[in-house]
């Protein structure tokens, strides 16, 4: 299993971090750029190619799995050439390698649609319809979840906006160096930690596509480590949504029969994994609409901005986050030990205490905030004092 873990990682490992290291003397050339603004942390101008990176840290890799595959498939390449961990994976590769191009080809739509609103910023509506027509394609071609409620129709629209959702939460989350491919990272690892040891039998698939992302962000996040010397942008954000959300879906959390069938409170580990994106996602669109503004226009409602507004440094906020993170991701492999539904309740206790804590900071740091902007005197002409010659100069002598 390490050799398979590693096999994954590495490749995409390798191509992300050069792309990415490409991409941040390419992007200045091509106008790939993001501006300081007030709603943003960063002060300096930095390129937004780093997307482009992950994209190709994931699909090269995949692409010449495939080719393999394909080779070994029809006789062209010996097997024998093949390490005997990974030949025994080349059928299945073949077998699913039509859902994971379509959500691959998805994926690309995303961030072809990311790229052009990183050089012309799009308006969030076509963005959104180009959301909803991917993910509908998505969910036709079999990427569903079950959800045991025997209505087809509901089903899918459960997964059309599960899709929805975590494209754009991933999307919101990318308000800070480091956060969002680091919450990927770890929702990542978590997930396919679920797909090789907590079931009946390993889903190698699912957990190999989720390890080449893995790999691809760590990648990705020697460039982007605060302080950052390049920026995913909408490219990377929304493929990194909608790939965890796909494989999310594609993934078998609960099993029916069997020696080691696990009972349904399973199905609420990938609510446990994302607990924090969702909260964040969640609780900065309940704040946009109820002070009337766009849903989709970015300011600083996020958990992160808050931590920053309580006196932490950008660098401590993110690792906060990622630290809440982890410990939901936890709860939701400590759901594959408890065997009812009664040991299953306290962990989603312990995953609302977390979303408890986050929510009070939330809210203090929304408090100070207010309380700082409504404390700060007004400029006027009469009462900016000029000092007197011998003092200007002593002053500038000083500095």
């Amino acid at each position: 299993m390490i050799f398979f873990v590693l096999a994954c990682v590495v490749p995409a490992f390798v191509v992300s971090v050069l792309t990415t290291g490409a991409m941040r003397v390419l992007s200045p050339k091509i106008g790939l750029i993001d501006q300081p603004a007030a709603r943003k942390v960063h002060k300096a101008p930095t390129s937004l190619g780093g997307g482009i990176g992950i994209w190709m840290g994931v699909v090269l890799p995949l692409a010449m799995v495939q080719l393999i595959a394909w080779l070994v498939h029809v006789g062209t390449l010996p097997s024998e050439w093949i390490p005997p961990e990974l030949v025994r994976h080349l059928d299945g590769v073949i077998y699913r390698s039509g859902q994971m191009w379509a959500v691959l080809a998805g994926g690309t739509v995303l961030s072809i649609m990311g790229l052009i609103d990183d050089l012309v910023d799009l308006p969030w509506k076509p963005r959104l319809a180009i959301q909803f027509c991917v993910a509908g394609a998505l969910v036709s071609a079999g990427v569903q979840a079950t959800a045991f409620l025997g209505i087809a129709w509901l089903e899918f629209l459960i997964s059309v906006l599960w899709l929805i959702v975590l494209i754009n939460s991933f999307n919101f989350l990318d308000n800070m160096d480091g956060l969002s491919s680091g919450i990927a990272l770890i929702a990542s690892l978590i997930f396919a930690t679920i797909m090789l040891t907590s079931l009946s039998e390993p889903r190698w698939l699912v957990a190999g596509v989720l390890l080449v992302l893995s790999g691809s962000l760590m990648g990705f996040l020697c460039h982007n480590w605060p302080p950052a010397k390049i920026f995913m942008g909408d490219t990377g954000s929304y493929f990194i949504g909608l790939l965890i959300a796909s494989m999310v879906v594609l993934g078998t959390f609960f099993e029916y029969g069997g020696a080691h069938q696990h009972g349904r409170h399973v199905i609420l580990a990938p609510l446990c994994v994302l607990a924090v994106p969702l909260y964040d996602f969640a609780s900065v669109l309940i704040i946009r609409l109820l002070e009337g503004r766009s849903p989709f226009k970015p300011d600083k409602s996020h958990f992160s901005h808050r931590l920053v507004q309580l006196g932490l440094k950008q660098k401590h906020a993110v690792l906060t986050v990622h630290l809440a993170t982890l410990t939901t991701g936890l709860g939701a492999l400590l759901l594959y030990r408890v065997s009812d539904w009664s040991g299953a309740w306290l962990v989603v206790a312990l995953i609302l205490c977390v979303l408890a804590i986050v929510a009070i900071l939330e809210t203090v740091g929304r408090d100070r905030r207010e309380k700082t902007s409504s404390a700060m005197p007004v400029m006027t002409p009469a009462t900016i004092v000029t000092p007197p010659a011998a003092e200007q100069s002593g002053q500038q002598a000083g500095s």
